[in-house]
């Protein structure tokens, strides 16, 4: 149990992290790993991590270390993992067809209900094991599966109206790659945006320095 409901968003997005060196580790055998082990295989260090945990408690015994099973159980009950969430995709398009085919929402605390999407060339067709269906059935489907979450796969134009509608219906989150700012238009709505274009470019900024540190820029007008 967290110490502080206020533990700062740079600890909660390591937590993902940890979760999957832990899953690596567990899965090759270690049994159990000290902070200064896992500080290496992380590029953490192990004043950081100890720091993390303890946010939550503390995990592990002076000397003795982490007890790997027993910490990726742990870091996967606060992440709630262990409760599956309700959640609807809308948006069939490619990028919303690769989610839905490629994620593994179960692994992560999710179970997707259903696929919706308002163009006629993809309503009906299969993804997943399951039909996508007409945008006009999002009252019913999240009525009848007490959906949580939504995700949106769909034009920023699309998103603002759908948004509304969803809060409305009891949506409580979404996972947004539609570039709509849903925390600015209704505060206090839980969301966490995913902006592709935003990661490569930060990407071309840390090619930029390196290319300067290297003295290999070259500039162009």
């Amino acid at each position: 149990m967290a110490k502080d409901d206020r533990i700062s968003m740079s600890v909660i997005r390591r937590l993902p992290r940890y979760y999957r060196f832990l899953y690596d580790l567990k899965e090759n055998g270690v049994v159990r790993i000290s902070s200064k082990e896992l500080s290496q295989r992380m590029g953490l260090t192990a004043s950081q991590i100890r720091q993390d945990l303890n946010c939550f408690g503390g995990f592990g015994q002076q000397g003795y270390g982490y007890i790997v099973e027993q910490l990726y159980n742990e870091i996967g009950r606060i992440l709630g993992l262990n409760v599956l969430t309700p959640a609807i995709l809308l948006g069939a398009g490619n990028m919303g067809r690769a989610i839905a085919n490629h994620m593994n929402f179960e692994e992560r605390g999710f179970k997707l209900v259903a696929i919706l999407d308002s163009s006629p060339n993809v309503i009906g067709q299969r993804i997943r094991g399951m039909d996508v269906l007409p945008i006009e059935k999002i009252g019913e489907v999240c009525r009848d599966h007490n959906v949580e979450v939504a995700i949106l796969c769909i034009p920023k134009e699309a998103a603002p109206p759908l948004v509304e509608q969803l809060i409305s219906l009891n949506v409580r989150g979404f996972w947004n790659f539609s570039h709509y700012d849903i925390s600015h238009n209704h505060p206090g709505v839980l969301v966490e945006n995913v902006h592709l274009g935003d990661s490569l470019m930060t990407l071309s900024y840390k090619l930029n320095v390196d290319r300067k540190n290297n003295g290999s820029l070259n500039s162009s007008t």
